[in-house]
């Protein structure tokens, strides 16, 4: 009875002993093997640096958009079929937020070399509003620098508002409606009170734009005129509000062909009119943001020429633009020559200033703060 007494005390401390005994041979054997590392996370990277001190870096993997594409005409291809669809538009839109400028000269550089490049491929598309809205991202700092130089300064607070242009959701819906738009075709009959009325909506603006734009009879070439091809030089009007909506208008001034003959060299003289050209097809473009007073100047010109008549060499589509540049403060050097029986500005000379940089600021802006763009068409979507 007493063995069995004592057996019973022995037992638990006799389990203990084998259980030491085994964890320290497991933990000889552990150390006797060979170190292999954990696959590597992708989201953590480690370094280790001369001091023995590990330095952990969460920077995620860069990731891939079809945004990113190099090559414009297929960018514009992509951005075009995408335009109609609501999830690759906030897409589109989310990618252009990202564009922010950097903390570092670099980074900002980068960064401006994208927005630029959407500015004119939105040009390209014919949305002017986001395209001169992605520009403008560019300009922060030189603004900034003008506004400080500029002696009137009430008249350019409103068009150097520099915290009121970010592009956000509404600009998904705006985009919609203005690629809607420009799906109508031809230009058509507009006037004064129609123009004016657009942008009469009863909101606080934040900022004015104006793109002057050019289509040459052969693109790139200072050609008058091509049989009866002689180009066409229109604008856009562009007012951005404080809610983030914005309204805009192209238009030109035209010949009202009631005639054959009428508005070429041997009856250079028509009745005038105003058409809408926002699906018009251009070659070179100049925006620049312009002041209050300018916008209103122009609008002014327009209201002028509603009631003008058209003249080959004194009074057309060209003149009316060049006269709108003039009041935006923007001057375009060569724009003249020679016809059969005529002589004046015409869209083949002065689209080929534009593309020679043959252009200048008249105001207090620095030349940086002028928007090129050339259209290089793309193959057409099949």
């Amino acid at each position: 009875m007493k063995i069995t007494n004592q057996l019973l005390y022995f037992k638990p401390i006799l389990v203990l002993l084998i259980l030491i005994s085994s964890f320290a041979a497991h933990a000889q054997l552990s150390a006797s093997m060979p170190y292999k590392t954990s696959p590597a996370d992708s989201l953590l990277h480690l370094q280790v640096l001369d001091n023995r001190e590990t330095q952990v870096d969460y920077t995620l993997p860069a990731t891939t958009s079809v945004f990113d594409d190099e090559d414009d005409n297929s960018l514009q291809k992509t951005i075009s079929l995408n335009l109609s669809k609501s999830q690759q538009r906030k897409q589109l839109m989310g990618y252009l937020k990202q564009l922010e400028l950097g903390n570092n000269v670099a980074e900002n550089e980068k960064n401006n070399k994208a927005l630029y490049r959407f500015a004119n491929l939105f040009a390209r598309l014919k949305l002017y509003p986001l395209a001169m809205k992605c520009f403008f991202k560019t300009l922060q700092r030189e603004n900034r620098k003008t506004k400080k130089n500029t002696q009137n300064q009430a008249d350019n607070d409103e068009t150097l508002a520099m915290d009121n242009m970010a592009i956000n959701s509404k600009d998904d819906s705006l985009v919609n409606q203005q690629a809607e738009l420009i799906k109508k075709g031809k230009s058509k009959h507009t006037n004064y009170k129609r123009i004016a009325a657009t942008f009469n909506d009863n909101k606080k603006t934040v900022a004015y734009a104006l793109l002057f734009h050019v289509k040459q009879p052969v693109a790139g070439k200072p050609k008058v005129f091509v049989f009866s091809n002689t180009g066409h030089t229109f604008i856009t009007l562009i007012k951005y509000n404080a809610d983030s909506t914005y309204v805009s208008c192209s238009f030109g001034f035209y010949p009202k062909k009631e005639k054959i003959l009428f508005a070429t060299p041997w009856d250079p003289v028509s009745e005038g009119q105003l058409k809408d050209d926002a699906t018009h097809q251009w070659d070179e473009v100049v925006g620049k943001f312009i002041s209050k007073r300018s916008f209103e100047s122009i609008l002014k010109l327009t209201q002028k020429y509603n009631d003008l008549d058209y003249h080959l060499s004194n009074n057309n589509c060209t003149d009316f633009c060049l006269e709108a540049a003039g009041m935006a403060g923007l001057n375009i050097t060569n724009t003249k020559a020679k016809w059969p029986l005529g002589y004046g500005a015409n869209p083949g000379t002065t689209g080929q200033s534009l593309l020679e940089g043959d252009y200048q600021n008249t105001d207090n802006q620095p030349a940086t703060n002028l928007f090129r763009g050339l259209n290089i068409l793309a193959e057409p979507i099949k």
